[in-house]
């Protein structure tokens, strides 16, 4: 997935058990960020941070999207402990993580496995992937995501 494409479509329920579509935030910009493991240092830093810069992100009227493999029970108690605003989906059978690529081969403490591959994709508001980071640096992501919403404006 590059930017400049659409971004795939998916249908996935969040932390309480509702269903969110993708087409239903046309019109704004959506933060999709794709993440191994809830409650896992890595995961916890990022997911807090976004939390810590909520204000900004609603400020610029972005919808902010989590996706990992994990249950709605497990994001219900991840999203809980850390009172995380934004959205989680649970994706246990990876079908967006596979057509955003997200999920693959990829090396870790010098190991190849397969797994997610922690990314981020910036969605404008027609429905068209505008940035994609790869590889996620975890504590300067919020940051990062930031400026490319308000790049796009």
């Amino acid at each position: 997935m590059e930017a400049g494409q659409p971004a795939p479509t998916f249908t996935l329920p969040d932390q309480d058990g509702r269903e969110v579509a993708l087409e239903d935030l046309r019109g704004r910009p959506v933060v999709i960020y794709f993440y191994p493991k809830d409650d896992t240092p890595g995961c916890t830093t990022q997911a807090c941070g976004i939390r810590d810069q909520w204000a900004e992100f609603e400020a610029a009227g972005a919808a902010v999207l989590g996706i990992s493999p994990d249950t709605v029970e497990s994001h219900a108690r991840f999203a809980g402990k850390y009172d995380l605003p934004h959205t989680l989906l649970a994706d246990p059978e990876r079908e967006a993580l596979t057509a955003y690529g997200a999920w693959g081969e990829k090396v870790l403490y010098g190991k190849t496995t397969v797994g997610v591959i922690r990314s981020t994709f910036l969605v404008d508001a027609e429905g068209t992937v505008a940035k994609v980071w790869k590889r996620v640096q975890t504590k300067t992501h919020a940051d990062r995501v930031l400026q490319a919403i308000a790049d796009l404006t």
